[in-house]
């Protein structure tokens, strides 16, 4: 297993597909520092790779999920946009290029094929709501809290929440929760569709979590990395793009040997063995 600074994967167990994804800065509440873009992606492609790896649980170590970006992050994007030439032009295609740097790395956690969930207690501050948006699904515990809080660092959000958020809890309640930079508890959370279930406790959220990620690793790779992909790119589509997106893509990936083991094992009364992907 690779060994990162900010990061840490852990198999759930020896036998199962379940693979635990971890930002492990717990004494900085897990803030996001420079390190943590560069290995996040890295993490996420080694994970997409592994053949014995179908589902991601993205969880942060110790009190929080995530607070944010690290203050150094942000310090080196603002000296970063001053080259020597003073030319102010080159400052922010330079700037520009950091940002898009920045942006990959959350992206990562959509290209990874296989489904991404977040599993959130404590904080989710700033950068944190931009990796919990970019997540498959998303759960958390009763004191957990969210804000878009890059409006009070005199920020416009800009590594994916606006580009998310609207699709997950509508237009709205983006746009409120965007401007203010409120609080939002784990029980509203739930309200507004940002996530799927809350907890009573961390214990019962990792417990929980782990049941439903075993549940969808159960299940078909293909169908699995299949609805991934199709529920993204439907998400940029209208309705009939989508049926056509769908169509063209079941034409290559219907017919596996995975449909014909469910339906041996539907007839069969017994659960079905898939290969790995």
């Amino acid at each position: 297993m690779e060994k990162f600074k900010t990061l840490e994967i852990v198999r759930a167990s020896s036998t199962s597909a379940v693979f635990h994804l971890r930002l492990n800065r717990p004494s900085s509440r897990n803030a996001l520092s420079p390190d943590s873009f560069a290995e996040l992606p890295l993490a996420l492609s080694s994970l997409d790779r592994n053949p014995d790896a179908l589902v991601v649980v993205l969880s942060g170590s110790g009190h929080h999920f995530c607070s944010g970006i690290d203050l150094a992050a942000l310090d080196s994007i603002a000296s970063g946009s001053s080259p020597p030439s003073g030319d102010r032009g080159r400052a922010g295609e330079r700037h520009r290029r950091h940002i898009k740097y920045l942006q990959d790395a959350v992206t990562a956690i959509e290209r990874c094929r296989k489904p991404v969930i977040a599993a959130v207690h404590g904080a989710c501050v700033g950068g944190g709501v931009d990796i919990a948006t970019a997540c498959d699904v998303r759960y958390c515990t009763e004191d957990a809290f969210f804000s878009v809080k890059e409006v009070d660092l005199a920020i416009t959000a800009d590594l994916g929440t606006l580009q998310r958020l609207p699709s997950i809890v509508g237009y709205g309640n983006a746009t409120e929760l965007a401007l203010t930079g409120r609080r939002v508890s784990g029980s509203e959370a739930k309200e507004l569709g940002l996530v799927s279930r809350v907890f009573g406790s961390k214990r019962e959220l990792d417990d929980g979590v782990r049941v439903i990620a075993e549940e969808i690793a159960s299940k078909s790779p293909m169908a699995v990395t299949g609805t991934k992909a199709v529920l993204l790119k439907s998400r940029d589509m209208s309705v009939d793009q989508g049926l056509d997106y769908v169509a063209t893509w079941n034409s290559a990936m219907l017919l596996s040997d995975d449909l014909t083991e469910a339906i041996s094992a539907h007839t069969q009364k017994r659960k079905p063995v898939f290969a790995k992907l």
